[in-house]
C-alpha cells in the first residue's frame, strides 16, 4: 500500500489528501481533417483511421504559443474550482514544446494567470508529462509544501513535426488540459496510488532529431512505430496492474481508465489486456490525436463536462512518452 501520510492539527491527526476540485481544456480553433492531410502528405483517411483511429486534430497558430494554451485551460479549471489566483500555491506545466529554452512555460503561465509567490516549474516527460506532474503535486500536498496546485499538461507538437513524414505527422495534435489539485482531509477521494518509470536504453526508438546542446535546433519527431507500440502496451498494462495489487484493487474496482491518447490500437490492446470493459474507457484520440502532455488532462475535462464521474469513483491514469518514460495514478474522484 502507498504511504499513508498523517498531520497533526491541535490534539487531532487528520489525512491529507490530494483532490481534483477543478478542470479545464483548450483546443485551437483549426482543426485539421484527414481528407486535409492528405492533401499535403501521401495518405488518406481510410489508412489514418483504420491504423490510429484518428479522424482529426486542432493545430494552433503560429502565433499561439504553449503557454497561451495552458493559460487558457487553467482559466478554465481555476473557474471551476472557485479558486483564485491569490490561493494558487504551485504550477507545474508538463510539456515537451516550451515557448522558450528559459524561462519555463510555467512562469509565463503565473505571469499571465495574474499569480503572485509560490512557484512555478516545467516537467519534461513526453507524453508521461502530465502523471508525472500529478505525481510532483501529490508529494508537494502530502508533504505540505502546497494547499492548491495547478497541474497542467500543453503542447504544440506542430511546431516539431515534419510534414512530409505521414508516419508521424498524421499522430498529433496541440491543445492543454489542466485541473486543480487540493489538499483535503474528506475521506474516500484524491490520488490514492502513483508510480513512475524510465528507461534511457529506450531513447532513441522515440525522440527528436535535434536539441539545444547537440544541433542548436529543436529537431523533428523521429519514432520507431512498431517499437513504440509494443512497449506502450507492455509498460502500461504491467504498470496498471502493479498499482492495482499495491492497493489492493482488482480490475472489476476501476470505474474509469484515462490512458494516454497515443493511438486507437494501443487504447484497446491495454484494455483488453487489463480486461477492462470499453464502456469504462475514455477515449478522445479520434477527435484531438496525441496532444502528448495534454492528452490525458484534455480526456479528463471531457469526461468531466460529461457528467462521467462521481464522486469516490476510481479514475486511472497511465502514459507512456519518450525517453522511454511511463506512469500511472490512481485517483479517487
Amino acid at each position: 500500500m502507498p504511504p499513508k501520510y498523517k498531520f497533526r492539527k491541535g490534539e487531532k491527526y487528520f489525512m491529507v489528501n490530494s483532490v481534483v476540485i477543478g478542470t479545464g481544456s483548450y483546443l485551437p480553433e483549426k482543426i485539421l481533417t484527414n481528407d486535409d492531410l492528405a492533401k499535403i502528405v501521401d495518405t488518406n483517411d481510410e489508412w489514418i483511421s483504420s491504423r490510429t483511429g484518428i479522424k482529426q486534430r486542432h493545430i494552433a497558430a503560429d502565433n499561439e504559443t504553449t503557454s497561451d494554451m495552458a493559460i487558457l485551460a487553467a482559466k478554465q479549471a481555476m473557474d471551476k474550482a472557485a479558486v483564485a489566483p491569490d490561493n494558487i500555491d504551485l504550477i507545474i506545466v508538463a510539456t515537451t514544446t516550451p515557448d522558450s529554452t528559459f524561462p519555463s512555460t510555467a512562469v509565463r503561465v503565473q505571469a499571465g494567470l495574474g499569480i503572485k509567490g509560490g512557484a512555478a516549474f516545467d516537467i519534461q516527460a513526453v507524453c508521461t508529462g502530465f502523471v508525472y506532474a500529478m505525481t510532483i503535486a501529490d508529494s508537494f500536498i502530502k508533504t505540505g509544501q502546497a494547499k492548491n496546485v495547478l497541474v497542467i499538461g500543453a503542447d504544440k507538437m506542430s511546431c516539431i513535426l515534419d510534414w512530409e513524414d505521414r508516419s508521424t505527422c498524421i499522430l498529433f495534435g496541440d491543445g492543454a488540459g489542466a485541473v486543480v489539485l487540493t489538499a483535503s482531509e474528506q475521506e474516500g477521494r484524491g490520488i490514492i496510488y502513483s508510480k513512475l518509470y524510465s528507461d534511457g536504453d529506450y531513447a532513441d526508438i522515440l525522440n527528436t532529431t535535434g536539441g539545444v546542446s547537440s544541433t542548436g535546433t529543436v529537431g523533428k519527431v523521429h519514432m520507431l512505430g512498431q517499437e513504440v507500440f509494443k512497449h506502450a502496451v507492455a509498460k502500461m498494462t504491467s504498470s496498471v496492474k502493479e498499482g492495482l495489487k499495491s492497493c489492493g484493487k482488482n480490475v472489476g474496482d476501476i470505474n474509469a481508465f484515462i490512458p494516454h491518447q497515443a493511438n486507437a490500437r494501443i487504447l484497446d490492446m491495454v484494455s483488453k489486456k487489463l480486461r477492462i470493459s470499453d464502456d469504462k474507457v475514455i477515449s478522445t484520440v479520434a477527435k484531438h490525436a496525441n496532444t502528448s502532455a495534454a492528452s490525458i488532462p484534455l480526456a479528463i475535462a471531457e469526461a468531466d463536462r460529461r457528467g462521467c464521474f462521481t464522486m469516490g469513483d476510481l479514475v486511472v491514469l497511465t502514459a507512456i512518452g519518450g525517453g522511454l518514460t511511463w506512469g500511472t495514478c490512481f485517483l479517487k474522484w
